[in-house]
């Protein structure tokens, strides 16, 4: 379990802890540039990133941090005992991939 503090005030706390819960089991999925170019509309996928809350009270925390980045929250849902946060846009998946530490290794 990530340990998050009441007042997370500064650029970088807001930050460490988005790229910590996305290190924690969070998850990326790219266009397919090719079958984009192949299908055009018919093809759906976009650009998303999903993190994975445990509780109500940490994805309440999470959106509040995802805000304060700046980026706008999908609607999360429910999958088994777990709850999705999805993040769109081609921005969010670079933001994400761009810092975290597990991509990089």
């Amino acid at each position: 379990m990530i340990i998050m503090q009441k007042n997370v005030n500064s650029q970088s706390s807001t930050e460490g802890l988005l790229i910590a819960f996305f290190e924690r089991n969070g998850c990326v999925r790219l266009v397919n540039e090719k079958r984009r170019e192949q299908e055009g509309q018919k093809y759906k996928k976009g650009y998303e990133v999903r993190l994975v809350a445990y509780s109500e009270e940490e994805l309440k925390i999470m959106r509040q941090l995802l805000l304060r980045v700046g980026f706008k929250v999908g609607k999360s849902y429910k999958k088994h005992y777990q709850i999705i946060q999805p993040i769109y846009g081609k921005t969010a998946v670079k933001w994400f991939t761009g810092r975290a530490k597990k991509l990089s290794s």
